[in-house]
């Protein structure tokens, strides 16, 4: 069931559009990311949810009501922002009550509600502390009980763990998607990370200059990005431009050069002709190809740096220079003829 739709709808900074035509839907109690670079527009996205900005054109519907034009104050969605916008002078108890003593809710309303939420985003005991005797995963974890105590019809984060290191991240984010899964909330959360996106949410949409350039679950966009700037965004580094392609029925065959590759078909295959791969997918031979063999590349060591668990090799050849995480025992010298096997499963074609 289709809970909030975004439907041809156009924003513009002074003339600068930012978002363009824009079409998103958002199904009852799923959890989506908005993924992209800075300027994006995928806060622009999030703001204009909110309320706090208005579209130039386009609608907005919410529970299949027109909501293009309902001012935030009419709009029953918890905002968790980036900086937390805690009140230092209340405690962790009135900071959460703000939103209810607005609502005109009863003293004894007021009182079970924080304390509900306090069970939820386990702060029980911390109700008389304020902002300043907290730490920072404290104070994301009260502004996300101050979202929720109003009971929202949705849950809106804008980068809210931005500010935290990286182990306080990891456990944060394991706890926004724990709550969110406990109360069935829908959810839109906005970051700039792969990593953080990936792993809390049932759905991804990867931005780029205000459109969504792919949209679908983690994992899928993980093994088949659409497009060559969604696959360098989440980890491709290794582009073949083609110049031929015969459909080989479960796969292809495609040329670059005087090299040929097979590739194993997926939904995008033929709507593009650029081959991406990952550099740990990739496979670096110490010996030369075996003749009139497809996906076998030639080429020569340029430079090879120790990661721990591998070496990342950077590779020369006639189709452009690669890079393959390579398990070996020592670097290679800077010269040194080797081979790259790009394994048919491995590569996906993008647009």
């Amino acid at each position: 069931m289709t809970l909030l739709s975004l439907d041809q709808i156009t924003v513009a900074y002074q003339k600068q559009p930012i978002l363009k035509d824009f079409e998103l839907s958002i199904e009852k109690g799923q959890l989506i990311s908005l993924l992209g670079p800075s300027g994006c527009g995928k806060t622009t996205t999030l703001r204009l949810i909110a309320g706090f900005i208005e579209a130039n054109s386009g609608r907005f519907t919410f529970k299949d009501q027109d909501y293009t034009k309902v001012p935030v104050s009419k709009r029953n969605f918890g905002f968790v922002f980036q900086n937390y916008a805690l009140f230092p002078h209340l405690s962790v108890f009135d900071n959460i009550a703000f939103g209810l003593k607005l609502r005109k809710q009863s003293k004894q309303e007021i009182e079970k509600r924080v304390k509900q939420v306090l069970e939820v985003v386990n702060l029980i005991g911390f109700e008389y502390r304020f902002p300043k005797e907290l730490s920072g995963g404290q104070r994301q974890r009260v502004a996300i009980a101050r979202a929720l105590v109003i009971e929202p019809d949705l849950l809106l984060f804008d980068e809210p763990l931005s500010n935290l290191d990286a182990n306080l991240r990891e456990s944060m984010r394991v706890e926004i998607r724990r709550i969110q899964q406990e109360l069935g909330i829908t959810t839109v959360y906005v970051s700039h990370d792969q990593e953080e996106c990936f792993s809390i949410s049932d759905q991804v949409a990867i931005m780029n200059n205000g459109v969504i350039e792919q949209l679908h679950t983690p994992a899928h966009i993980y093994r088949f990005p659409k497009t060559q700037f969604v696959a360098e965004f989440i980890g491709f580094k290794n582009f073949i431009h083609f110049s031929n392609c015969s459909d080989l029925g479960s796969k292809l065959l495609l040329t670059a050069g005087s090299h040929s590759f097979h590739v194993t078909k997926h939904e995008h295959s033929e709507a593009g002709m650029t081959g991406a791969i990952r550099p740990d997918d990739l496979e670096l031979l110490l010996e030369p190809a075996p003749p009139e063999q497809v996906n076998y590349v030639p080429g020569s060591i340029k430079v090879c740096t120790f990661l721990g668990r591998s070496y990342q090799c950077t590779v020369e050849t006639a189709l452009g220079t690669f890079t393959v995480n390579a398990e070996i025992g020592q670097p290679l010298e800077i010269g040194r003829n080797v081979t790259l096997y790009f394994p048919e499963n491995k590569i996906v074609v993008v647009e």
